[in-house]
Parts: structure tokens; C-alpha cells; sequence
């Protein structure tokens, strides 16, 4: 099973500097990491729990069908 991780430095004061989040948007599961491969290493211990936990509990486990990223520019409110 593949599934896409968007990964996003932490700029706020929640968590040291150099953290990042690290979000599975097809299952709306987001976690954090020192640094990108600490993100993504903890994005890949909480899919393959997330995934253990459905299965033990004999749920379905959705899988991603197709995945897009894109950035888009606003102006600035004033």
C-alpha cells in the first residue's frame, strides 16, 4: 500500500526548532518529526499502527486512489 505524506516545517513555538509535520491527507492522520526523514519516519510508525489497529479491530483500511499536490498564491489581506 502507498499513500502520499505532504511534509511542512513547524514555524510556530509548539515544537523546538527543525520539527515537521508530516500529514496523510487520505486518512486525515498527521504526526511530527526532527527534520524531514524524522517526519517521515514517524509518518510511517503511525501509518503501520493505524493500519494494524483496522485490521485487528477487522475494519476496512481505505487505500489511496490518486494524489495531487499543489501551491497556490494569494495576496495578502490587509
Amino acid at each position: 500500500m502507498k499513500y502520499s505524506v505532504v511534509i511542512e516545517k513547524i514555524s510556530d513555538d509548539t515544537l523546538p526548532e527543525g520539527y515537521y509535520y508530516a500529514f496523510i491527507p487520505a486518512l486525515d492522520l498527521t504526526t511530527q518529526g526532527l527534520g524531514i526523514d524524522g517526519a517521515k519516519a514517524a509518518a510511517k510508525d503511525l501509518l503501520e499502527l493505524w493500519i494494524a489497529e483496522k485490521k485487528a479491530n477487522g475494519e476496512k483500511v481505505p487505500e489511496e486512489s490518486e494524489s495531487f499536490f499543489s501551491q497556490l498564491e494569494v495576496a495578502h489581506a490587509v
